[in-house]
């Protein structure tokens, strides 16, 4: 649960820019408003004051990976890597959490060198939990047979294909566009399977449904009317519509982490771009939405970056929240 002093400070200095703005424009048309700006200053030193003393060590560093901690170009930056470095130093938990299966996790782990120290991936949007350094399975969670074959028979009756990951091998009903671009971005193989669903019938992590961001929007409606809280549904990408186990997602996943590292949500920073990352930005003390990510999920941010991720939005938040000897940051979240 969000404290307080989170939310208040998250909206604080949202809207502050917004009346700072407003000052600018009032001095422009000569409104003679001395006094305020004085005001505000002394609020925003008495808020930083506030937010030194009382903010908790970040414990959790929990990122997203596509769109987010990653470039356009799936690098990760020297600098956005060194913060991390630092963060991890201070005594941060490195998290991954994607929708990626964990062998597409693996370059990008070995990047940040989370396989020579204890961090965690989490793959498959929540539905797979790994220890970085072991790759030790922590907790999976699984459709069964007749919610996963359910699912597939509403999106094979409204004409879409429908994929799953399995051994890492992508599986699809049958090829299409999103699929392809899927299997470029991630370089998982792609397997066309003629009896989808006796696959199916074994159980798996998700499903997703891809299609024209037009149309899929009213396939999710069916879905949800015949499936309600049977299962956990979402958007990842626009052209994506993932169905995951019930409860399952970033959010709980990052929830059982910290639970195992005794730490708390308010010791949590989550940092996303999408839809897929709604949860483990609402359930982190600091959620943290990318300046290139959905326009939704930043609403419910409590931190927005300035900057994209293919100009260091990651590594910039990190910074503002530990110093360059490795300590926890007591200057005030910007952005």
């Amino acid at each position: 649960m969000r404290t307080w002093l989170n939310i208040s400070y998250g909206i604080f200095f949202k809207n502050l820019s917004i009346v700072h703005g407003f000052i600018e424009h009032c001095s422009i048309c000569s409104m003679t408003i001395t006094p305020l700006p004085a005001m505000l200053r002394a609020i925003e030193q008495l808020s930083i004051t506030y937010y030194a003393f009382t903010m908790k060590p970040i414990r959790i560093l929990a990122m997203d990976l596509d769109d987010t901690l990653l470039c356009s170009d799936l690098s990760i930056s020297r600098r956005t890597r060194n913060a991390i470095h630092r963060a991890g130093e201070a005594g941060a938990t490195v998290v991954l959490s994607s929708g990626r299966v964990s062998g597409a996790m693996d370059q990008f782990s070995r990047m940040l060198e989370l396989h020579e120290r204890p961090g965690y991936l989490v793959s498959n949007n929540g539905a797979l939990i790994q220890e970085s350094h072991t790759g030790a399975i922590v907790h999976e969670s699984r459709m069964d047979a007749p919610t996963a074959l359910a699912v597939c028979d509403l999106a094979h009756a409204e004409g879409f294909p429908v994929q799953m990951y399995e051994d890492d091998l992508m599986y699809i009903s049958r090829r299409n566009e999103y699929s392809d671009y899927d299997q470029r971005l991630t370089g998982i193989r792609q397997v066309v399977v003629e009896n989808f669903r006796a696959m199916v019938k074994e159980g798996c992590y998700k499903l997703i449904i891809p299609g024209d961001p037009m149309i899929l929007s009213h396939l999710e409606k069916i879905v949800r009317t015949f499936m309600g809280d049977t299962i956990t549904l979402f958007t990842s990408r626009p052209y994506f519509l993932e169905v995951l186990p019930r409860n399952t997602n970033k959010g709980t996943a990052l929830a059982k982490i910290a639970e195992i590292l005794g730490a708390s949500a308010e010791e949590t920073m989550a940092i996303g771009d999408s839809m897929n990352d709604e949860a483990m930005i609402r359930w982190a003390g600091i959620g943290v939405a990318m300046a290139n990510g959905d326009e939704r999920l930043k609403i419910i941010a409590d931190v927005v970056t300035s900057s994209s991720n293919d100009n260091d939005g990651v590594a910039e938040v990190i910074e503002k929240y530990f110093s360059d000897k490795g300590q926890p940051h007591k200057g005030p979240p910007h952005g």
